[in-house]
């Protein structure tokens, strides 16, 4: 192991006793070390077995995923393991939380999953929400623990699961923080991954010391990590302990106007069932209600906010939004992480080397595509998430999770880009020390909602 893979797990063991310490009188084992007594296999086929005090799951070829749960339901509960795979990597995964009914899915397991993941892309610890929602936690929102792993040694995992606050640790070092309310009870199970032939079956996962703790529960420390909320506009305490809060209250129109105007439009936007909308109007200047922008300011700062398109929709986000540069009206111009119907909107075809598409920096710098993993990928019609996060003059755009764009303000290259684009002729387009955040009306009808900033050091 080389040495800089070892510092950070040294130091998780450090962190590991204190949290494992914390409440070592309440601890329950879930697996006796000798058999699978209250344990049953459900979906697949591969065989499960207890070898050296361990459960040990093996791949098998033409097999779904499968899983083996313990016949109990757990809601609010702390969670510990350790896992060790030896014989070959495969990618894996603990349910909880989780649904195994004949009434859904066929009995399909579903819910949340904490990822064990040796590849490459070292997502373990992520929360993937198996079967349903896709990726609510990639570890590409916590880079730094995405060597945590170790392939071939026992690792120690914990999952905290208290309301609707989900927390997981590997090795001692926080990984992921999830805020969901989607299933609040449920199985826990252990993930034997499908395997693509025969030459991957074989390949085993190990499972031992397996406890759980059920009662006087107390939440760990928050980390200062990124936190994903899926409750819609909602802040939790640890958001609220990190500085964000509500750009948007879910209700009203209250520290939003329109651009170019002191009071928020009549027309073109409405509020419903806690998203606020804008609605089609084919740009017709009759039924259109121009832009807003936010009541203050902002020069360094961190945003988000849940998105969903219309088929062919247009729209977007931008921010140093400078009235000024345009006072007699119209559009207000500021840098802009592009909304857009890629397949479906031509814009997607226009300016240079895809520079107009989804969470693109307008004109001027195009994303990376996503092209895998469920919740990841674009999709019309769903909920999506963008977040900036912009350091005055680094910014990053992010779109579900995954950053696609990065770049800085001042630099020479970002200098050339302007020169060449649609805002060649505006001058000291994009410099400004702060300016507004706007929300674009273009005509499509594009819903948010969860709007929240935090100012940033």
């Amino acid at each position: 192991m080389k040495l800089r893979s070892l510092v950070p797990f040294v130091s998780g063991l450090v962190a590991l006793a204190a949290l494992s310490n914390a409440h070592a009188a309440t601890w329950r084992p879930l697996f006796n070390g000798k058999d699978l007594s209250g344990w049953r296999v459900i979906n697949g086929s591969a065989p499960y077995a207890v070898l050296d005090g361990a459960i040990v799951g093996t791949t098998v070829a033409g097999s779904p995923n499968s899983f083996l749960a313990h016949e109990e339901t757990f809601g609010d509960f702390v969670l510990e393991f350790e896992v060790m795979q030896d014989v070959a990597p495969t990618n894996s995964g603990v349910q909880f939380r989780s649904i195994s009914s004949p009434d859904v899915m066929d009995g399909r397991v579903h819910g949340y999953q904490c990822e064990i993941d040796p590849s490459a892309r070292g997502w373990t610890g992520g929360i993937y929400d198996e079967a349903r929602r896709g990726w609510l936690y990639p570890l590409s929102l916590n880079d730094r623990a995405r060597t945590l792993y170790q392939y071939g040694r026992w690792n120690h995992f914990r999952i905290e699961a208290i309301g609707s606050s989900i927390r997981t640790w590997v090795n001692g070092v926080a990984v992921s923080h999830v805020i969901d309310d989607v299933t609040p009870s449920g199985l826990i199970a252990l993930q034997v991954h499908s395997v693509r032939g025969p030459e991957e079956a074989g390949r085993r996962i190990s499972w031992r010391n397996i406890r759980i703790q059920t009662s006087d529960l107390t939440p760990a420390p928050v980390e200062d990590l990124f936190i994903r909320n899926m409750i819609p506009n909602h802040l939790s305490d640890a958001e609220k302990a990190q500085g964000w809060s509500l750009l948007w209250d879910g209700r009203t129109t209250d520290g939003w106007r329109g651009a170019h105007r002191t009071d928020f439009p009549e027309l073109g936007w409405k509020i419903e069932n806690g998203e606020l909308v804008v609605l089609e109007s084919g740009g017709g200047e009759a039924k259109h209600g121009g832009d807003i922008v936010t009541a203050a300011p902002y020069s360094k700062f961190e945003f988000q906010v849940d998105f969903r398109l219309t088929p062919g929709a247009n729209s977007g986000i931008k921010y140093f939004v400078t009235e000024e540069i345009n006072p007699g009206g119209g559009s207000a111009f500021g840098l802009e992480y592009q909304l857009l119907d890629d397949a479906q909107h031509p814009d997607a075809k226009e300016g240079a080397a895809g520079n107009r598409t989804l969470a693109s920096l307008y004109d001027l710098i195009p994303s990376r595509k996503i092209t895998s993993g469920l919740g990841l990928q674009p999709r019309i019609g769903q909920w999506q998430h963008a977040r900036l996060v912009v350091h005055a003059d680094d910014v990053e755009h992010w779109l579900n999770g995954i950053r696609v764009v990065e770049y800085q303000r001042r630099s020479p290259a970002l200098a050339a880009m302007i020169a060449r684009s649609k805002y060649h002729d505006l001058r000291g387009f994009g410099l400004a020390e702060e300016g507004r955040i706007l929300l674009q009306d273009h005509g499509n009808e594009v819903r948010f909602r969860s709007i929240k900033v935090r100012p940033l050091p």
